[in-house]
């Protein structure tokens, strides 16, 4: 009939105005019940009475105009939803009725009233959340048969016919028209009442929490809708939306290329998060700034950094809500972490006094164990506070974990000034066993008269009182004992250095250079945890003791060599058993021990060490050759075979 009176004027003609009328009214009255038909399917989520409802719009040519009406309708709604979820006179009215307020009078929460503002706002979120989540629901679910459905005579796909102008899909179209609203709106509250702001501003992550569980929510939707079109198959109009094409692409579960739709929800949240973290900052720092005052002398009392972790703590279990906004807490902490060292950094001694070893501690020095001790006590509770988070994102942890790295080096750098200084010292007396007298005989006992020479005995006395005044006042103990261990190990290398270059050594100077080897493990005990922990120091230390007493030949082809000790310290050691006139390199070059331990401290490569002790043994060849000797020292051929074995195993 529509197709007849098409381009035509039939008004006038007596005899088919009764019908025309009657034609007009029978419209309506199909495109009534067709609305009230697709307002109850979509409602009930009937894809069956949405399906017929549909079919008569499809028939009547007004598809795309009542579908655009219908999603423009749920925008209306919501966008009037959410004005009234932000409306500040309801949320400040203490009863429901709303009395308009008298002219000029600002609306805002009675004092002593803001914790029932701030709940029912809080309500009114969760309420707005459900609306839009069930106004999605019911768009997806039409968008969904439109899809599915096609004309019995034409085969046309819904879709089709309202794609076919250009316009995207509904439900895409709806969602950019529901979150710009929402941003819209929640400026605009926000900048019109200062309570909604701080609301949003100190509980954003409550804010969060609801967008997040919004979009899950809907997640989960889009999954139960495409489950249940595709399992359903009962009746006809289904067994003709089975064959359909597969679904047009759900929002909600695919990203488009260039348009993230979990991102455009959020968008409209960016300003509270950047004022919350601000806050979250401050709020961080301010504890800190509190304990380390301009001018103050000490590291924070154990209540006061307890505090300071109670405060991060607190501020990364309200981030954990989201992983995004976990790792911006965890950079604040991070940020935290740094103050705290730069202030303990202020507070350490450098001076000379920091790094005496001759008397007890000095106030420098006791200000620097508890700053050390202070900066221990933060990284290891902050490293409780990271493990006991659950669900902590990798990228979060990271970014802690560097600023506590950065704490743990700021505690190497505060003791190493004193490391040095003992390190200095123990050097100094091993360096004095060459002013005593190794060249003696055995004497009658066969035994040596005394337990073990003067050096070691200082040496001992050292190591003990340094232990017991200095390092016992750090509360860190493994990582006091790290940088000692290292220092024993040091000692341990020095002390073979210099017996190895003891000349000359007689039986009854071995024995007593014996008896100091086995007072060595006792000197470095206190420095580590277990000797045998020292690795291969100790190693050395046990392998060289026995070769005192060996013969050259033994020695050359002991297995210890290279593997254990160095060719170069056993090729150092038999110069030892050579005559005057065959010069330790040291000798040869005219330098003292002392230089010369600094050189080998400067060569450490094993190919540096042979070509000096090679020039050493030339220089021997030279001086037989020019005094026209008849033989070379019993020693030298041992030593010219042992030096070619180091040199081929460098190759």
């Amino acid at each position: 009939i529509d197709y007849l009176s098409q381009g035509i004027d039939l008004s006038g003609i007596e005899v088919i105005e009764n019908d025309l009328l009657f034609i007009a009214r029978a419209r309506l009255e199909v495109e009534n019940q067709a609305k009230r038909l697709l307002e109850q399917g979509v409602e009930t989520q009937n894809p069956t009475q949405v399906g017929t409802a549909l079919q008569v719009f499809h028939n009547l040519g007004t598809l795309k105009d009542t579908i655009a009406n219908v999603v423009d309708g749920y925008c209306t709604v919501l966008e009037e939803n959410i004005k009234n979820a932000l409306d500040i006179k309801v949320l400040t009215q203490p009863s429901q009725t709303v009395s308009r307020g008298g002219p000029g009078r600002a609306a805002m929460p009675t004092p002593g009233n803001t914790a029932a503002f701030r709940a029912a706002l809080w309500t009114n979120m969760e309420k707005l959340m459900d609306q839009i989540c069930a106004a999605c629901g019911q768009v997806q679910h039409l968008q969904k048969v439109l899809t599915k459905k096609r004309d019995p005579v034409s085969h046309v796909c819904f879709i089709e016919e309202i794609v076919k102008d250009g316009q995207s899909d509904i439900l895409y179209k709806f969602w950019t028209a529901v979150t710009q609203t929402l941003s819209s709106q929640f400026q605009s509250a926000t900048d019109s009442s200062m309570f909604l702001k701080q609301a949003f501003e100190g509980e954003y992550p409550k804010l969060l929490r609801l967008y997040n569980d919004l979009w899950k929510r809907l997640q989960q939707y889009s999954q139960n809708i495409q489950r249940n079109f595709n399992t359903s198959g009962t009746t006809d109009l289904f067994a003709e939306l089975q064959q359909m094409e597969e679904d047009a692409q759900d929002i909600f579960m695919q990203k488009k290329q260039d348009y993230d739709p979990e991102k455009a929800l959020k968008d409209s949240l960016q300003q509270y998060e950047a004022a919350y973290l601000s806050k979250s900052l401050s709020r961080l720092f301010d504890p800190i700034n509190l304990v380390f005052p301009p001018g103050g002398r000490n590291p924070p009392s154990s209540d006061e950094l307890d505090s300071i972790i109670k405060t991060i703590a607190s501020e990364l279990n309200v981030a954990a809500v989201d992983p995004d906004l976990s790792l911006a807490v965890a950079k604040n902490v991070a940020k935290t972490i740094q103050l705290y060292g730069v202030k303990s950094e202020q507070l350490l001694s450098t001076q000379g006094d920091a790094s005496q070893v001759i008397g007890p501690l000095t106030e420098g020095q006791r200000r620097n164990v508890a700053v050390v001790n202070s900066l221990y006590k933060l990284h290891q509770s902050v490293l409780k506070v990271i493990t006991n988070q659950s669900s902590f994102p990798a990228a979060a942890e990271q970014t802690v974990t560097t600023a506590l790295k950065a704490v743990h080096d700021l505690m190497g750098s505060a003791v190493q000034p004193l490391l040095n200084s003992v390190g200095d010292s123990v050097e100094a007396i091993i360096i004095t066993m060459h002013q005593e007298d190794f060249s003696g005989s055995l004497s009658s006992s066969g035994k040596p008269d005394v337990p073990c020479s003067l050096y070691m005995k200082e040496l001992q006395g050292f190591i003990a009182r340094v232990m017991s005044d200095y390092f016992r006042h750090f509360e860190c103990f493994d990582f006091v004992f790290d940088n000692t261990e290292a220092m024993a190990q040091r000692a341990i290398e020095l002390f073979i250095r210099n017996a190895s270059l003891i000349r000359p050594l007689g039986e009854g100077g071995k024995m007593r250079l014996a008896a100091d080897f086995a007072q060595m493990e006792l000197a470095v005990a206190p420095l580590c945890r277990r000797v045998s922990d020292l690795g291969k120091s100790y190693r050395q230390l046990r392998s060289f003791r026995p070769l005192l007493f060996q013969t050259s030949e033994h020695i050359a082809s002991s297995p210890a060599l290279g593997e254990v000790i160095p060719f170069s310290i056993i090729l150092q050691f038999l110069f030892t058993r050579a005559p005057p006139e065959l010069k330790s390199p040291f000798q040869r070059a005219e330098w003292s021990i002392a230089r010369y331990s600094q050189w080998l401290d400067d060569h450490p490569s094993e190919k540096d060490r042979l070509a000096l002790i090679r020039g050493a043994l030339e220089a021997y060849v030279q001086s037989v050759r020019t005094r026209e000797g008849k033989e070379f020292a019993p020693v030298y051929p041992i030593m010219v075979q042992l030096l070619q074995k180091a040199m081929s195993t460098l190759q």
